[in-house]
């Protein structure tokens, strides 16, 4: 009745009517604003800060530094080592030092241009490395290794030295920002009962409410978190924004206060997509069959950990991607360094292997005179296969069914001309956290006006969340539309569901959704509501009862890898899919235009197609501008003056595909498609690339000026 159908988003009406306010728009009786001041130097101890300027402009009302905090002046979503204001030293450019309140916005910001700063620079760490001698310890006398994890699956160097054809390359990646249009914004305030209260854009409401609890030394239940509408997210609001900053704001001055910022403020202080150097080396038997890979990847996390442990270890768990291969030994390496922080993006470091192991199956493949999808098929995983992790593969796994599904364009592909090429790119993503509880939870209420009510603490970052979640309900309920609402994005009001991240709230959530449904629906049927009693009983009954709350949670079922192999189960289930990109290269100025895109993904289960296909043409786009256009260049790029994305006129034909091997685990067989539809576009581009030109790209992105250098031009 409603799996698989295009429920309208239950919010398209307020947006396209104006309605929702976003945080930078909110307006509060007394409201103050704040800013905040930001390390110029990537690496400095601070000797003074001299704010008697700025205290003397009038309507600055407040100054506040890490001497005001009250609680735990650190933050971290894995460990907490990030200061939320700066305590004697600073380790990146950008590293907020103190906050200025004041009574506007100009005023805030012109206080800040005031103040002064004496710095004793140190000798920053701008690359990573482990040699002591040109990366000296930013972090105490430890050296600058954040992690390091190993998988090891059979002997890859004994296959390595028996395979008939090895290929060995080094890949190359980049700072990619997030460019949400929406920039991180947010309203703080002290409710009638003397709580603060945090509204905020972001990407996980219960997780900031912790924080801020910590920040200031105050009971959890004194804080109340709010998502506001949020314009984008692609897990660049998962970390703390603006929300300490504000709590300490209203902590300090009890009045309300508004905090957002520019889009200069947004690219210094936003955490990046990690760059990652990638050292693949491939084998295979004269068959095709891949006989054993190793990889070296070293990342840089920059001066904090943020996501960096998540990268590095999801990295080398999807390093084969979405092949059977028998031997892998494969070491990644995060490092810190003085650059931004690097956190979390959509894919969390997946993108950026796809790019390597796409690469080394075509070579694989020309080396062999083999046809590029041919081989695909050859090594794709299948029911049977063993992953990387030796994890065995029981179900749900349809990447030779997406590879079917593009198979008629790739047979039939023509090249127009010579600056014409068609490229491949297939991916496997593991949906959640890596061999951790990601539990979620959620609860339905029947209300006194005889309407079911789904709380939910999931945030809704325009990836059309709510409406999926709500299909779930609606479905399993078997009730109308008109019967049901949704209560969402406020602590006060919702269990924890996690974040928005990881591709899991339509798998983790959704099921959390589908057994607190079907515990309301078995109520409804002893209480006779599918047999002609009005809702509207019920619900009194209930009431009456006191039984009207029925709580649903999920933890998928993994277990956590081995700490010294990373064999194990990470994932519960994966999503997989294969993108087949037409490309046309102008080989006189060296622009790459994307052309068409057939996009085929394995979803489980489709449960709202237009939803679905509107993840998969957002991820075409982002992945066209990891793959040719964007590049953050730290200390340089400042706004979108210098920092390419793609516009709609950059988009190419977009057909979308979808195979539904379901997922037993899953509500109604559904899994995720947010990050898979980005992940294997960059990589089939690259591919299309160097069908077109003959030359291989191998460092991101391939932009106009790298590839002119690269054909000669």
């Amino acid at each position: 009745m409603f799996i698989g159908k295009d429920m309208p988003r239950i919010d398209s009406l307020d947006k396209v009517l104006g309605r929702p306010v976003f945080a930078g728009d909110m307006i509060m009786e007394g409201m103050l604003h704040a800013t905040i001041l930001r390390s110029t130097r990537p690496h400095a101890r601070i000797l003074r800060i001299n704010t008697a300027a700025a205290l003397r402009l009038a309507g600055v009302v407040k100054i506040i530094t890490v001497r005001d905090v009250p609680g735990e002046n650190l933050f971290g979503i894995i460990k907490k080592d990030q200061p939320c204001l700066a305590d004697g030293r600073v380790y990146h450019i950008g590293q907020p030092i103190l906050i200025v309140v004041a009574e506007t916005e100009r005023t805030a910001r012109q206080a800040v241009s005031l103040i002064a700063i004496d710095y004793d620079e140190i000798t920053p760490v701008l690359a990573p490395s482990s040699s002591p001698d040109t990366a000296p310890p930013i972090h105490g006398e430890s050296g600058n290794l954040l992690c390091l994890r190993t998988l090891i699956k059979g002997d890859a160097e004994r296959a390595l030295a028996d395979s008939d054809v090895v290929v060995s390359n080094t890949y190359r990646t980049t700072w990619v920002d997030h460019a949400f249009l929406e920039t991180e914004a947010g309203i703080g305030y002290v409710d009638g009962s003397g709580r603060i209260v945090i509204a905020s854009s972001t990407q996980n409401i219960h997780y900031k409410r912790r924080e801020v609890s910590r920040l200031l030394a105050i009971p959890e239940e004194s804080v109340q978190m709010i998502q506001t509408t949020t314009g984008g997210g692609f897990g660049g609001k998962l970390d703390m924004t603006v929300e300490g900053y504000l709590a300490l704001a209203v902590y300090h001055t009890r009045r309300p206060v508004l905090m957002r910022f520019s889009r200069e403020e947004s690219f210094l202080s936003n955490t990046k997509r990690h760059p990652l150097y990638i050292d693949y080396t491939t084998g295979a038997r004269k068959d095709g069959s891949l006989t054993g890979v190793k990889v070296n990847i070293v990342g840089d996390t920059g001066a904090f950990i943020s996501y960096g442990e998540v990268v590095c270890l999801r990295a080398a768990v999807h390093a084969t991607g979405p092949y059977e291969v028998p031997h892998v030994h494969v070491e990644s390496r995060m490092f810190y360094t003085n650059n931004p922080v690097s956190g979390a993006m959509r894919g969390f470091g997946i993108p950026q292997l796809a790019f390597a192991h796409e690469s080394q199956m075509d070579q694989i493949a020309m080396r062999l005179g083999m046809d590029l999808l041919d081989i695909r098929v050859k090594n794709a995983l299948r029911k049977g296969s063993l992953t990387a992790t030796s994890q065995l593969l029981e179900h749900s796994v349809g990447l030779v069914e997406t590879i079917r599904k593009v198979e008629p364009h790739w047979r039939a592909r023509e090249k127009e001309s010579d600056s014409r090429g068609f490229g491949l790119g297939c991916m496997y993503y593991g949906c959640g956290n890596t061999g951790a509880s990601n539990p979620s939870g959620c609860h339905i209420r029947l209300t006194g006006d005889g309407r079911i009510a789904l709380h939910l603490g999931a945030c809704e970052i325009g990836q059309g969340s709510d409406t999926v979640l709500m299909q779930i309900m609606l479905e399993t309920l078997g009730v109308g539309e008109k019967e049901v609402q949704l209560v969402r994005g406020d602590t006060d009001t919702s269990r924890d569901a996690g974040s928005s991240s990881a591709s899991r709230h339509t798998y983790i959530t959704g099921r959390a959704v589908y057994e607190a449904s079907a515990k309301t629906r078995s109520y409804l049927e002893e209480s006779g509501y599918y047999h002609g009693r009005s809702l509207r009983d019920v619900c009194d009954e209930a009431s009456a009862r006191e039984t009207a709350v029925f709580e649903g949670f999920f933890d998928p079922p993994t277990t956590p890898v081995d700490p010294l192999t990373c064999q194990g189960v990470p994932y519960a289930t994966y999503a997989f899919a294969t993108h087949m990109t037409e490309v046309d290269v102008d080989r006189v100025t060296g622009e790459c235009r994307i052309v068409k895109v057939h996009a085929a993904h394995d979803v489980g289960k489709v449960v709202n197609p237009t939803l679905a296909k509107g993840q998969v043409y957002g991820g075409v786009a982002m992945g066209i501008g990891f793959a040719v256009m964007e590049a953050f260049e730290p200390g340089k790029t400042e706004s979108f003056d210098g920092y390419y994305i793609p516009t709609s006129m950059d988009m190419p034909d977009i057909e979308v595909y979808f195979v539904e091997d379901e997922e037993p685990t899953g509500p109604f067989g559904a899994k995720g498609v947010g990050e898979p539809a980005l992940i294997p576009q960059a990589a089939a581009i690259v591919n299309a690339i160097t069908d077109a030109t003959g030359a291989r790209p191998f460092e991101l992105p391939v932009h106009v000026e790298r590839l002119k250098k690269l054909i000669g031009l």
